[in-house]
């Protein structure tokens, strides 16, 4: 039983990343005009996509400083879902053996 709350919550977690992860690809394709955001597809899975992550983001970016027009928040958080992910096998384990 623990081991399939953990595959699910390890799918979970590869999931947001994979989120983050294209979030951040196409933030940085709208900033240099790569994509088109008049496009009603592309606007709407943009702004899908900024409503799953901002929540994640916003804290992470009241505790960092300024660093101009760099945002680290996608890297910060992609390094706590690290963690997690560690702190969860190592519990798993511990408990399971």
């Amino acid at each position: 039983m623990l081991f399939a709350i953990y595959d699910i919550i390890n799918l979970l977690l590869t999931v947001l990343t994979w989120i983050i992860i294209i979030q951040a690809i196409l933030s940085w394709l709208v900033a240099f005009n790569v994509v088109n955001t008049g496009n009603g597809f592309v606007a709407q899975f943009l702004t899908a996509l900024d409503r799953i992550t901002e929540p994640l983001y916003r804290p992470v970016r009241r505790l960092l400083p300024d660093f101009g027009g760099i945002d680290f928040s996608p890297l910060v958080v992609l390094l706590i879902i690290a963690a997690i992910r560690i702190l969860l096998r190592g519990l798993l384990f511990d408990i399971a053996y």
